[in-house]
This record gives structure tokens, C-alpha cells and sequence, in this order.
């Protein structure tokens, strides 16, 4: 991921595509383009764009026996 780079992330219901303006250690800056505002400034945490475990499910845990 580097800057200038567009990524397409989870926003609602659907996706939306933005454009990297920043990188920092966690949290990633984009720029969106929505129908009433255009080229709005986006953050999310870059563990939230890359995959891992999504907000909501939980891991698989085993009992031992």
C-alpha cells in the first residue's frame, strides 16, 4: 500500500473506492468521492483494509475435553 494507491474498502452495506493521501503506523487517509461530497478525507485502520478477522465475527475457539 503505498500513497496514490486506490483500495476498495467496506463502507454500509456495499463497498466504495478511495484514494491513499497518508500512511501512518495504524490508520490509513483517503480521499472518497460520495454523490453529495465529493473527495471527502476517509480514515480507517489499515488492519480493517488488509483482512484479519472482521468486526463482528469471533474466532473459532476449542474446548479441551
Amino acid at each position: 500500500m503505498k500513497v496514490g494507491d486506490t483500495i476498495s474498502f467496506r463502507f454500509g452495506k456495499g463497498t466504495k473506492e478511495g484514494v491513499v493521501v497518508r500512511i501512518h503506523q495504524k490508520k490509513v487517509y483517503m480521499r472518497v468521492d460520495f454523490p453529495r461530497h465529493k473527495g471527502k478525507l476517509i480514515c480507517r485502520k489499515i488492519h480493517d483494509l488488509e483482512g484479519g478477522t472482521q468486526k463482528g465475527e469471533k474466532a473459532a475457539k476449542g474446548k479441551k475435553k
